[in-house]
């Protein structure tokens, strides 16, 4: 049985959105290097400034 990997060893990369890092997900798996955003919030939102912070 493969060791299974940990969510501190996944792939991440900064939302173009709102900057933050986000990892990897297995239904990104095929398309990875497409995947520009962290969510729907972020992908729907204009992209001129930064979200503010909650």
């Amino acid at each position: 049985m493969p060791k299974p990997i940990r969510k501190g060893d996944l792939p991440q990369k900064p939302c173009q959105a709102c900057g933050r890092p986000f990892a990897w997900r297995k239904k990104w798996a095929r398309v990875w290097d497409e995947v520009k955003y962290c969510s729907e919030r972020c992908r729907r939102e204009p992209h001129g400034g930064k979200r503010e912070a909650s």
